[in-house]
């Protein structure tokens, strides 16, 4: 295989740059089809929050929902289809990265779509993680809502998601995203559309560990909070392409540190945070 230097053609390895790497016509193709499978995956979330907006479904919702009676089998699906939906746009930087390696090893689309599917999988994955906390804090009785702890554990795991961003992991994560083309020669796994699946994992594991923190937002507002999953959506989107993409998870996370201890202080507003009331 050519070297990354020659692979790059000189240029800096960056988000922007795997725009430009492939000719503009398979650059657009792969853009559009990815995209057009985050659209289809954000109509089914779109139902499903709709379906759940009367239930409990994250910390701020306990006392003012209904119970949520949801199965694993049904948790594990919707968080599936939400995960392709928020995520989906986040890998295309990547996504051209590991194309442009293809193309030099004269590969198909189908490794391609291996990539994405092997990305995607390991954020589906994740539910089985986050069905644990659901099943914990669905069967919690009205009378929680007035409890002490609640606005703590809720303000405590916000003020940890904002605090994760100014770790050495976040930074490391951050930077292995930010550089897709020398992340995915990095784990190339070799030929084929199996190899193309592991090389694809690998990469959703760096990515899990730049943006596990901020999706556990989700526990405390609520796993279908709509509002929420596309400000984290869109937030990850820029995490993957700005330049100065630490220093807007940062802010971020200094932004949900203060929310989180004003949480803690003022019970009231975990309602308000997470829309509870409307």
């Amino acid at each position: 295989m050519a070297n990354l230097e020659a692979l790059l053609d000189d240029r800096p390895d960056s988000p922007a740059t795997s725009y430009r790497i492939l000719p503009s016509r398979t650059t657009a193709a792969l853009v559009v089809a990815v995209l057009l499978v985050a659209a289809v995956a954000w109509v089914f979330t779109v139902r499903d929050a709709i379906s759940m907006s009367g239930m409990i479904n994250g910390l701020g919702q306990v006392g003012h929902r209904m119970p949520n009676e949801m199965g694993a089998a049904a948790f594990l699906q919707m968080w599936a289809v939400m995960m392709i939906a928020m995520m989906a746009p986040a890998v295309i930087p990547a996504a051209l990265a590991h194309r442009l390696v293809l193309r030099h090893r004269n590969e198909s689309a189908v490794s391609s779509a291996a990539f994405v599917v092997g990305f995607l999988a390991v954020w589906a994955l994740v539910g089985i993680l986050y069905f644990v906390p659901f099943l914990a804090f669905r069967g919690l009785t009205a009378d929680a809502a007035g409890a002490w702890w609640l606005p703590v554990v809720a303000g405590v795991t916000l003020v940890l998601a904002g605090g994760y961003q100014f770790t050495r992991q976040k930074a490391h994560c951050q930077q292995t995203c930010c550089t897709p083309v020398t992340t995915v020669l990095r784990h190339d796994a070799g030929k084929g559309p199996a190899s193309a699946l592991r090389t694809g994992v690998a990469h959703g594991i760096h990515c899990l560990g730049c943006c596990w923190a901020l999706m556990a937002v989700l526990l405390v507002v609520g796993l279908m909070n709509l509002a929420w999953m596309v400000g984290l959506s869109l937030l990850f989107v820029v995490e993957k392409h700005a330049a100065r993409a630490l220093v807007v998870g940062r802010v971020i996370g200094a932004g949900l540190i203060v929310v989180g201890v004003a949480v803690m202080a003022s019970p009231a507003l975990l309602q308000a945070v997470s829309g509870a009331g409307g």
